[in-house]
């Protein structure tokens, strides 16, 4: 079901004022849409590094030139999660730096196919160092971004996108994001996820100074932006709501928290119970 900017917001808001938070899940295959809408989720969001991920490959893979981002949004929405949500709002995760693409044209595509969001992923906000500064200096950074979500907010899309610094939190406000997701980087956990110690990963105990300092940027220009939080220590239900206690933050995006670790445990436990099974020997 195709939902307006205003109907999204509606649904998001009523939430709120129920006290309940905004949950988004990211979907990697059909069933991972179809039970994240069957446990309650407000919004499913289709990423390229989904496919990856329910392959059995980091997340991070979406951020490289395996495949055509942007084409591997349309088909998993067109063939495999848009056809069996009943309710929820779907959104694209799309990539705005793509040079490739007519934007305007591909986000009337995607309108057309059913979206009723569009998120900003791939991000090069995941990117830091040389490799970023020479992505922003050749006309393929974060900027390129904060057009895309512009210019979906102008075709009338709900917009929820990923931030990862107060300056950048401020840019997406001005161009009109709905709801701004402070990321804290790749998320902790499982087979192919950081380690949640000893590693490169953020501690838990540094999110929500973060996440707040981006929900602030975002209200200085607009304060009916709404604040989530997503990724790196933020993992489990405990750790967001560890965030969301300490924070202005109104829910949580997950996608590796939501289909690949639950998967993980699920499919082992699973098997190692049938593997139990006793065999009667002759």
């Amino acid at each position: 079901m195709r939902y307006t900017r205003e109907q999204v917001l509606e649904r998001l808001r009523a939430q709120i004022r129920e006290g309940k938070p905004i949950i988004g899940a990211g979907a990697g295959t059909g069933i991972s849409a179809k039970f994240a809408e069957a446990g309650g989720a407000d919004l499913i969001i289709i990423y390229n590094s989904g496919r990856y991920r329910m392959a059995g490959h980091g997340s991070l893979s979406g951020l490289l030139a395996f495949g055509d981002a942007n084409q591997i949004v349309y088909e998993m929405g067109e063939r495999e999660v848009l056809p069996v949500v009943k309710e929820v709002p779907v959104i694209a995760g799309v990539n705005g730096t793509d040079p490739l693409r007519q934007m305007p044209h591909f986000l009337r595509r995607l309108d057309e196919l059913g979206f009723s969001g569009i998120n900003n992923f791939p991000t090069v906000g995941l990117i830091d160092g040389r490799f970023r500064a020479e992505l922003e200096a050749t006309n393929l950074g974060f900027s390129r971004e904060v057009a895309m979500i512009r210019a979906a907010h102008d075709l009338g899309f709900f917009t929820i996108v990923y931030v990862f610094n107060p300056e950048e939190s401020a840019a997406m406000a001005k161009a009109g994001a709905d709801v701004v997701i402070a990321h804290m980087g790749l998320t902790v956990g499982g087979s192919i996820g950081l380690a949640r110690e000893g590693g490169v990963a953020m501690k838990l105990e540094e999110a929500p100074a973060k996440v707040q300092a981006i929900g602030e940027a975002a209200w200085v220009i607009n304060k009916e932006v709404l604040l989530v939080s997503h990724g790196g220590p933020i993992a489990t239900p405990e750790d967001a709501r560890y965030v969301q206690e300490r924070t202005d933050a109104v829910g949580f995006i997950g996608a590796s928290s939501m289909e690949r670790l639950p998967v993980e445990t699920a499919i082992t436990e699973t098997v190692r119970q049938f593997k139990s099974m006793p065999v009667r020997k002759r």
